[in-house]
């Protein structure tokens, strides 16, 4: 073996926030840049010239979830001489890499060659500081990028020129307990008002069940995303349109005021102890992401197996464009400075393709399309769920709303400090929109966006 292995920066704090270290709670689903966006230097990247190529070591930078995927890559190839060094991952906002990348900066060198972020969002200043480099102007084939999800390469693409390339998927679904379902008489909601009308008749006919939890900082990534909520549209680099007070707000904002205030959804997060201990084995449903299945569900609450199955995300009725949210997902950056392009761009695209990692070994949902058919062949030929989970992950992968953008601003920390309070102390969330939209406005504002409203 010839990898050298450490650790840099602050370790990461947390319950590992559900999807073994792929969330980074408080800043990694509000991102930067649609595919139509940019920054201001995009036009300096797309004549990238790179430096002086040499022979030397590859520096990996990696979370701990990923290191497994640097590890098996020495080992398939032990002839690259590799730095594996282990970080926070920007987990929980910690903008640890792009201080860094200023450092490196200011002292030109110490660049690593290839990062792992846990957050989506890293091209909203990477490009802009001429640290992450065009993948699709030569480096990687057309036709190898072919293979990644509809709009899973959005938050790495600016101005056209893509600058990094997703690690994995998010998209949420309708978890469910088919025994109890099928005991209780119940058929699977395909609408939110069929879903609404259930939370009701639950908590009538089986008080102290869930249909969902509201307690989270992503639960506007799983609700109010997936119902087309126009709290978040990044129209430019530094533009966005933030409008709460829509139709399609106030409808979500409605149906999970009706379903808290008859405490079918839990105001409790999935990742506390509280919920851990008293609801967790009393989820008749809960909407959320691709990674619930194997972090929450079979992992932190244990549940037994051939109990929990998919459904497709509930959709407004009459709706026939349906959409769905996103909680996470990763990706993978190449430096501009490297001196090593070839031996980073066979990495970064082995870490992403690679039916040896991607298919067997990654935690989450990966957003290549080839390895995410091997990642669900083994997540069905498990034995612990009921039914198929194939083919509601795979339908919603392609159903990410596309009007929720990627901006540098956090969304769940805007929704920890506006909304979760007003929660706490028994207020709606349709009373609390127009103070959520003006603390997006502000936040905005703060990272330099021009907003509409």
């Amino acid at each position: 073996m010839t990898a050298k292995i450490r650790a840099v920066g602050a370790k990461r704090s947390g319950k590992g926030l559900g999807r073994t270290g792929l969330l980074a709670a408080g800043g990694a689903l509000v991102l930067m840049a649609t595919a139509a966006c940019g920054s201001g230097s995009a036009g300096a990247q797309n004549d990238f010239r790179p430096v002086k190529q040499t022979d030397g070591t590859l520096t990996v930078w990696v979370d701990s979830s990923r290191l497994a995927a640097a590890k098996l890559y020495q080992k398939e190839h032990p002839s690259v001489k590799m730095d594996i060094v282990t970080y926070d991952g920007d987990a929980n906002g910690s903008n640890y890499l792009r201080t860094k990348v200023s450092l490196f900066d200011r002292t030109r060198h110490g660049w690593p060659d290839v990062v792992f972020s846990t957050q989506n969002n890293e091209t909203s200043w990477a490009v802009q500081a001429g640290f992450t480099a065009p993948l699709d102007k030569g480096l990687i084939p057309k036709s190898t990028l072919a293979g990644w999800a509809k709009g899973a390469n959005d938050p790495c693409t600016v101005n056209g020129t893509l600058y990094c390339l997703r690690n994995d998927l998010a998209q949420t679904v309708l978890w469910y307990n088919a025994p109890l379902m099928k005991k209780w008489g119940y058929q699977v909601p395909t609408t939110w008002e069929q879903y609404e009308a259930l939370g009701k008749k639950v908590a009538s006919e089986h008080p102290g069940y869930l249909v969902g939890s509201a307690g989270d900082v992503f639960t506007p990534e799983i609700y109010l995303w997936a119902a087309k909520c126009g709290a978040n549209h990044i129209t430019g680099p530094k533009a966005v349109t933030v409008d709460t007070g829509s139709a399609t707000c106030k409808r979500m904002a409605t149906l999970l005021d009706n379903l808290i205030e008859k405490k079918a959804l839990s105001l409790s997060s999935v990742f506390s102890s509280d919920f851990d201990k008293n609801a967790a084995d009393k989820i008749l449903m809960m909407p959320g992401p691709s990674w619930y299945g194997g972090s929450l569900f079979e992992g932190s609450f244990k549940t037994p197996a051939h109990r929990i199955a998919v459904a497709p995300m509930p959709q407004w009725a009459g709706d026939s464009h349906p959409s769905v949210g996103d909680v996470g997902g990763g990706t993978w950056l190449l430096s501009a400075h490297s001196a090593h392009l070839k031996a980073a761009t066979a990495f970064l695209t082995w870490a992403t393709t690679s039916d040896d990692y991607q298919g067997k070994q990654a935690p989450g949902y990966p957003a290549y399309a080839p390895a995410a058919r091997t990642w669900l062949a083994h997540k069905a030929s498990s034995g612990y769920y009921a039914g198929d989970i194939t083919r509601p992950l795979r339908t919603a992968a392609d159903q990410v709303w596309t009007g929720w953008g990627y901006g540098q601003f956090s969304q769940e920390a805007i929704w920890a400090a506006t909304v979760t309070p007003g929660l706490t102390a028994g207020k709606s969330i349709v009373s609390m929109l127009p103070a959520w939209e003006n603390a997006i406005a502000n936040y905005a504002r703060t990272d330099g966006y021009k907003v509409s409203r």
